[in-house]
């Protein structure tokens, strides 16, 4: 088989995009691979190609029902046979499944990690030709990533006990360098090749709109008025203010559904189900949505809350334009997200890990923590400072707040040299201490340890008292992103004066910060808005894919995604071979679906006439 036509005939894409053929290649030729490919770069087709190339089976292990249903389905489109094993099977479908499974049916078989600890599994693993194991989602399996799973580290036990060993491939939308390591460490890969492509997504814009808890309601529903007619999704921290969110979109006429962790399974299905096919149009869900949700045209994603860390944020954010279409990523940023977060990484359970550990992991939790307010409170480019976090340079940004927005010099010299002071008087005294008891201080607290500890008998102490406590965090986060102050990256951040602080104080210089002076919501950027495509034959396409899907009981994305109706629209094929020219477009899509979109478009066209 070539692989080249392999790829057109199956997956209806003509070449391989970044990493892609590399990553193909290596487990063609029997190698082990690490994969690092932020969403939206095509990992699944790095392991579905080979998959269906090799003799054998290819388990896939993977963390969610939904993840497997959908991408199981999804090849099913494609003309691949496949199917999953999971607890959404009744016994009966399961004993079915593995049955046609080891009489060679599937070329792929999606399964739980929790399942290969199995007895019935292990047998049915023990007679089967089993010629690759892929594991996605593989910093499931590192106890620095931020989706630590125990179950994950049973999968090589399982490897070592086949007889004979498949290849393994490990894929991850992202990882620093110290995950990589362990995926490589712990899933005992055999010198296996690693790819790491650009972590950059050029057609996401980047936006953080700092605010305050109480006006977040009101930038939500403006939000959502902004984005009408798109499909998204409002990432919230808790499960209250998933439903909270939920009743704003409702209150603004959005159809829309939540999802939570302490919903049934049903409500969440349901309710799942309702935004894959587009039966509602937002969906507000805390973190335990969205793993491995392959929606393409989700056209947003509003983090009404701050997440724990850039790993987090970056994939969550990166559901947004997998079809490679613009997508918006808006993070509505109050410093009280941050107590949040906190709180939720104190109370973690430290499941699989002994108490040295998880004192580890809890650190190493607090240090992404902090890494994510600084991109929240920074005024440099936003996808710089993203890719910068991942090990990346970044080239020029594609689209960012800071960058769309200009920042205006402000003569913050008064109150910054009161701060400023404040930190040397208390550095004096061999005290070191964060932006919190800072602001105590210099508002005149009558705090228990502020009194205890003696500050109130500082020169600087209560010099700020006018001044709200809000705008004296600002304050600080301005002079550190500016370089008069620093900051200590650990747990405890403490604040401390740099040379350009103890210059700009000593030498008597005005003391100026970039910043906005107010934040308002990004108008659309008119060159993201031009369309080379005919709109109204767009819509005529995405009408008709909506027809199609619901009589085929499948999400409209499956049946095209938004990217491959846009080229249709442009190229407007005319018979069969052209319509094979679309990207995106199959065989099997071809002679599912190919007649009645070629009918629709030579109907537009001569209508046209």
């Amino acid at each position: 088989m070539d692989k080249l036509k392999t790829l057109k005939d199956i997956f209806g894409h003509s070449y391989f995009r970044a990493g892609q053929e590399q990553a193909v290649d290596c487990l063609l030729s029997g190698r082990d691979l690490l994969a690092v490919m932020p969403t939206g770069a095509g990992k699944s087709v790095c392991y579905q190609l080979p998959a269906v190339m090799r003799d054998g089976i290819t388990l896939v292990v993977s963390p969610l029902i939904s993840l497997m249903q959908d991408q199981a389905l999804s090849l099913t489109q494609n003309g691949v046979a496949a199917a999953f094993l999971n607890s959404s099977l009744s016994h009966s479908e399961f004993m079915m499944t593995l049955q046609m499974a080891e009489q060679g049916a599937y070329k792929i078989l999606f399964v739980a990690p929790e399942r290969l600890e199995t007895e019935t599994f292990r047998r049915f693993a023990a007679g089967s030709d089993i010629a690759m194991v892929i594991v996605d989602e593989a910093h499931c399996v590192s106890q620095w990533g931020q989706d630590f799973r125990p179950s994950y580290l049973k999968i090589p036990d399982f490897i070592n006990s086949l007889a004979k060993r498949p290849v393994v491939g490990a894929f991850t939308a992202t990882a620093t360098e110290k995950v990589r390591e362990d995926i490589k460490e712990k899933l005992r890969l055999k010198e296996p090749m690693e790819i790491v492509t650009g972590f950059d997504r050029p057609n996401l814009y980047f936006e953080v709109i700092k605010t305050d808890t109480k006006s977040k309601p009101a930038l939500l529903a403006e939000l959502l008025k902004k984005f009408d007619g798109k499909s998204g999704i409002v990432y919230c921290s808790t499960r209250k203010q998933t439903e909270q969110t939920l009743e704003i979109c409702r209150e603004n006429g959005v159809p829309a559904a939540m999802y939570h962790a302490g919903m049934s399974d049903a409500d969440r299905s349901r309710n799942q189900d309702d935004f894959i096919f587009d039966r509602i149009r937002v969906i507000t869900a805390t973190n335990a949505f969205g793993m491995g949700i392959d929606k393409s045209n989700v056209g947003f994603v509003i983090h009404y809350n701050m997440p724990k860390s850039p790993e987090a944020y970056y994939q969550e954010a990166g559901r947004a334009g997998r079809d490679g279409t613009a997508a918006d990523c808006v993070l509505l940023y109050s410093p009280a997200d941050v107590n949040t977060a906190r709180y939720f990484i104190d109370h973690a359970e430290g499941e699989g890990l002994t108490e040295t550990e998880f004192r580890e992991f809890q650190r190493q939790e607090k240090r992404r923590l902090n890494a994510m307010v600084d991109y929240c409170t920074t005024t440099k480019c936003l996808r710089e400072f993203l890719l910068a976090y991942f090990g990346e340079k970044c080239t020029s940004c594609s689209g960012c707040s800071n960058c769309g927005t200009e920042l205006v010099e402000k003569d913050i010299t008064d109150p910054a040299r009161r701060i400023i002071s404040c930190v040397f008087r208390l550095q004096q005294r061999g005290f070191h201490y964060g932006w919190a008891m800072i602001s105590a201080v210099l508002m005149g607290s009558k705090g228990e340890k502020v009194l205890r500890m003696g500050l109130d008998s500082l020169s600087t102490y209560g010099i700020m008292s006018e001044y709200h406590r809000k705008d004296i965090r600002d304050m600080i986060d301005m002079l550190v992103n500016d370089g008069y102050l620093g900051r200590t990256d650990d747990e405890y951040r403490l604040i401390y004066i740099t040379k350009k602080g103890h210059k700009a104080v000593t030498s008597g210089e005005a003391i100026t910060v970039k910043t906005r002076e107010t934040v308002k919501l990004r108008k659309p950027d008119k060159k993201r808005e031009i369309k080379s495509y005919d709109e109204g034959l767009y819509q005529r396409l995405k009408e008709l894919r909506a027809i199609v899907a619901k009589r085929n009981r499948i999400p409209a994305y499956m049946v095209f995604t938004n990217a491959a109706l846009e080229d249709m629209a442009e190229k407007k094929p005319s018979d069969e071979y052209e319509f094979l020219q679309v990207n995106g477009v199959g065989a099997a899509k071809l002679t599912m679906y190919g007649r009645e979109f070629i009918d629709e478009i030579n109907d537009y066209e001569n209508f046209k006439e």
